[in-house]
Parts: structure tokens; sequence; C-alpha cells
């Protein structure tokens, strides 16, 4: 949850990745171990590590766990990305929309401006003719 959360956040430093990738593996280990006691009875033998702590298949469980967080985060970026993608279409989309609509209000205006150019003839403003002259 904490690493999911730095992540969330933006946090990319390899670092604390790493920390915080050593800390889950240590969780894991320790709730291991603890289901593990709670399954013995007292007849049971102690449990027999195959491996010594600190080997390759604590190595394997950390390198599964770093490859399973990348995933995580590849996966949340991914998704980001999408819906990034989303809404740049949206906004695309609507702005293509608003133009056709202003585009079609201008043709009916023209339209209109025809028609009634059409109904009235040209105007022309009355002739201004100089006052007649006497003979």
């Amino acid at each position: 949850a904490l690493q999911l959360s730095y992540l969330h956040a933006g946090g990319h430093d390899p670092a604390i990745l790493d920390q915080l990738l050593h800390l889950q593996a240590e969780a894991m280990a320790l709730e291991k171990r603890s289901t593990g006691l709670h399954r013995r009875t007292a007849e049971d033998p102690p449990a027999v590590l195959a491996e010594p702590p600190g080997t390759g298949a604590r190595d394997l469980d950390t390198a599964l766990l770093a490859v399973e967080l990348e995933n995580r985060r590849l996966e949340d970026k991914l998704l980001a990305l999408r819906v990034r993608r989303e809404r740049r279409a949206d906004t695309g989309s609507r702005v293509a929309q608003w133009h056709a609509e202003e585009l079609a209000q201008l043709q009916a205006e023209v339209g209109r401006l025809r028609c009634h150019m059409e109904q009235t003839g040209p105007w022309l403003p009355p002739a201004i003719l100089p006052p007649p002259v006497a003979p």
C-alpha cells in the first residue's frame, strides 16, 4: 500500500522504491512465518527451510515482487495515458461540434440575408439631384 501510494503520488526515486520493495519482502516473510507457526502443532517437528534466509529463494521472492510492482506501476501509467487520450478526444470532438454549430448558424444567417435581398431587390439611396435652374 505504501509503494502504491508513493507511485500514485508521482514518486519514482529508485532508492525509495528499493526500500519499499525490501520492506514488502520482509513483511511477506514475516507473514509466511506467522502462518506457519499457527498451522504447526506441538507434535510436528519445526519446519526446516530448504535454503537459509538470504539465499536464492529470498532473492527470487524479491525479484518476483519487484516485477509485480513494476507491472502495477506500468498498468497505472497505461491507465493514466488512456484517460488522458480519451479526455483529449472528448475535448477535440466538443470543439469540432462547436465549430460545426457556429458554421451552421452563419450559413443560416447568409441564407436569410440572401432571401431578404431577393424579396426587396437592390436597395439604392434616392438620387440627390441639384435644384432645377430657371431658364
